[in-house]
């Protein structure tokens, strides 16, 4: 469980977690416009299609994050909060700390590969459990599918990652990922009998 192994887009479990907090202290709302950079639009890997220059809200952001992983979205958001992407990995690895996580480092915001960007299956059990702790984080990471509404009226279709959401009854989040070091990765949550679980598989 201490193992230290790429988290692939779990990352953005952390990405999440950040985001709620600042949403819940009011530093940011839902309804914000966040102006799109050159460099959330031009991150690779999956993406929801931001374009440089257009205004998006964090609402339709968070859902790009939670629903279809979008590393654009999550860049993007990174940027609204803390200025630079740098400045966010900061913020995620004082987190880290203040959680007391002792196999845990972000080196990105969305968890493409790269040196020293690792963390383990029980330390991303202890984030997603605190993120959970925003219980409306869930009314995203369990939607199948949606659509992000750009500012022009057009749409992008999202699907969920994690296709348990659609298919094991219970379960409301809550990240995938893969990359082709991490291989396939899953932070499962849901609720049975009032209990709720968090597994994760690296």
């Amino acid at each position: 469980k201490d193992e230290r192994l790429a988290p692939a887009s779990m990352t953005k479990i952390m990405t999440m977690l950040l985001i709620m907090e600042a949403l819940d202290t009011n530093k940011i709302s839902l309804n914000d416009d966040v102006l799109i950079s050159k460099n959330a639009a031009d991150m690779g890997g999956s993406q929801v299609f931001l374009e440089a220059n257009s205004k998006i809200k964090v609402e339709q952001l968070l859902k790009g994050i939670a629903i279809a992983s979008g590393n654009d979205a999550a860049v993007a958001m990174a940027e609204y909060i803390a200025g630079t992407t740098d400045e966010f990995v900061k913020m995620m690895n004082n987190k880290v700390k203040t959680l007391g996580l002792k196999n845990t480092n972000f080196m990105n915001v969305h968890g493409l590969d790269v040196d020293n960007h690792y963390s383990s299956a029980y330390d991303m059990a202890q984030i997603a459990m605190e993120l959970i702790k925003y219980e409306d984080i869930l009314n995203y990471t369990s939607l199948y599918e949606d659509h992000l509404i750009k500012p022009d009226g057009s749409k992008t279709w999202l699907v969920n990652t994690n296709k348990l959401v659609r298919f094991y009854e219970g379960i409301d989040g809550l990240k995938t990922g893969y990359t082709s070091n991490a291989k396939y990765c899953l932070t499962a949550t849901g609720k049975k009998n009032n209990i709720r679980f968090i597994s994760v598989v690296m």
